[in-house]
């Protein structure tokens, strides 16, 4: 555990907790956060996760945008639910992509677990992308990544960000019954 972990993590606690209040002052702490994680995976050959951190930054600023657009006079942010046919559509966008990633990553680099890291990648792209749009659907990709990161990150042997990605399972399933509570 290095002190720019320790730093990260609790900036990732603070970010999570704030995003399934919904408030906007979690994309400050998601942009120091993920600058920091992007310097920790990179460290690590966990590139997946380090290019996620960068992907991570840009959307984050959308998402920001977003929120602060659609919130109401009263300040909150509402929540929308998909269409069957649009879960469906993304999906297959995201096992599509993550196996070619995960490819890609086999063939092209040194990474330490290619598949694995891009397949957490990917759905975490994903994830983001719905949680920046509002989308209830969110959740339940952030809990197939905490499920699928934790185990990682402890064989890598970065203990306080698998505890972090616990944390993270706990908030994302409070985030999905906050968030459907909210939708309704």
């Amino acid at each position: 555990m290095s002190p720019i972990e320790a730093v990260a993590t609790l900036f990732g606690v603070a970010n999570v907790t704030l995003v399934v209040r919904r408030s906007l002052w979690n994309y400050p702490f998601a942009l120091a956060m993920v600058a920091l994680y992007a310097w920790i995976f990179l460290k690590e050959r966990l590139y997946s996760d380090a290019l996620l951190q960068c992907f991570y930054f840009a959307v984050n600023g959308y998402g920001w945008w977003n929120w602060r657009r659609a919130r109401s006079d009263a300040g909150e942010v509402p929540v929308v639910l998909l269409g069957n046919g649009a879960r469906l559509r993304w999906a297959g966008v995201t096992a599509l992509a993550a196996l070619g990633w995960g490819a890609a990553m086999h063939r092209f680099t040194d990474a330490a677990f290619p598949w694995w890291d891009g397949s957490i990648a990917v759905v975490s792209i994903v994830a983001q992308i719905l949680q920046s749009r509002r989308a209830w659907e969110c959740w339940p990709l952030w809990i197939l990544v905490d499920l699928l990161a934790i185990p990682l990150f402890m064989v890598k042997g970065l203990w306080l960000t698998a505890t972090l990605y616990c944390l993270f399972l706990a908030l994302s399933v409070w985030g999905a019954i906050d968030w459907n509570r909210a939708r309704r």
